[in-house]
Parts: structure tokens; sequence; C-alpha cells
């Protein structure tokens, strides 16, 4: 399988810099502008769109299809991480808020996460999974996934089978991931533990 990741446009929450796992804003006109850049840069051989169900990647998707012509298929694996507590602030304002999550470094550990959130493991499971299904139908195909930024992360360190860049590499809001020949293994995700650096 062929993976074209695409993070979605941006919206008012990126502007701000502010987590944005589980909310559920539309794009703003630099995330519209951002979205039909892109298509103009995509290839032309694309079988397959597959959409996170955020209005964001879905507003993204459907801006990059005008030209495609797609069916686009929403998978609920795809959407971007739940940091419970923290969504919808900047950093300045969760260390402000909840001090003790925050000295415990609480989103960048593998287990656990921010209060009423998701851990990294819980991300990696889920997305690796969905990776799983669209390897197993879609092999010989050229997918376009149209996800969020902590997905892409995600997608991109399964693919290498390493994380030990996890936290120094980022997607910009309306850009593309390209890895080709994706073969995603059936392991325990716990195995990748090891690579993430610690803290």
């Amino acid at each position: 399988m062929h993976l074209y990741v695409v993070r979605h446009g941006e919206t008012w929450a990126n502007a701000e810099q502010r987590y944005l796992g589980s909310l559920d804003p539309a794009l703003t006109e630099t995330g519209r502008q951002q979205a039909r850049a892109l298509s103009d840069r995509l290839p032309e051989n694309l079988d397959v769109l597959v959409v996170s169900p955020r209005v964001r990647a879905v507003e993204t998707a459907s801006i990059l299809n005008e030209r495609l012509q797609l069916s686009p298929r929403i998978m609920e694996c795809f959407r971007e991480r739940d940091v419970g507590v923290f969504e919808g602030l900047t950093q300045a304002e969760a260390r402000e808020r909840y001090p003790q999550l925050w000295s415990q470094n609480i989103t960048r550990r593998w287990d656990v996460g921010p209060t009423g959130g998701e851990s990294i493991a819980d991300v990696v499971k889920r997305v690796r999974d969905g990776l799983v299904e669209l390897g197993s139908s879609h092999a010989s195909k050229t997918v376009l996934l149209v996800a969020h930024g902590f997905v892409a992360k995600v997608i991109r360190a399964l693919a290498k089978g390493d994380f030990s860049d996890f936290y120094d590499w980022q997607l910009a809001n309306g850009n593309l991931l390209v890895l080709e020949h994706v073969e995603i293994p059936v392991l325990d995700t716990d195995a990748l533990k090891e690579t993430l650096p610690q803290g």
C-alpha cells in the first residue's frame, strides 16, 4: 500500500496554538486556502480516500476531492488524540490550571494521558488497527488519508517501526506525508514503547 497522509488545514485553535483533539471546529479561510493549494500538488493516481470523522478533516477532504472525485470512507480510528482536560487550552493555560498533571509531562507518557483523555498507547493501538485494516483491503492501492497532526506522527513512527524522533517530527497544517510500500506489522504496540524518548 502507498499511503499519502494529509494533515487538515488550519482551524482557529491551530492558529492560537491550542490543544485540539476532540474539539470539532471548521477550517479558517487560511485552512481552506491550504487545502486548495495542496489539491494542486496531489498525484493523479490516488485510488482510495479515507477521512477522519472530525469536521476539519472532512472539510479538507471535501476540497481535495473536488478534483479527485473519489468516494470518501470515514474511519473513526483516525480521529485526533483526545487530550481530556487540556482540550481547548494553550500549553501555558494547561500548565496554570493543571500544574500537577503538567509536572508529570502527561502528554508524553506512553501509558497514561491527561484526565479524561487518551494515552499515546491508546492512539497507537487504534491507528495501527486502522492501518492494518487498510493494508489488508487496499494492499496494492494508493490511499489518501486526511487526518491530524498527532495521527500523522503515529503513522510515520509505525511505518518506520521507530518512535525515536516522535516528539521532534511535525506535519504542518495542509501538508502531506508520503509513505511508499507501507506494511504495518501486527505486533504488540507496547514493544514500540522502548523506542520512545523519555520525557
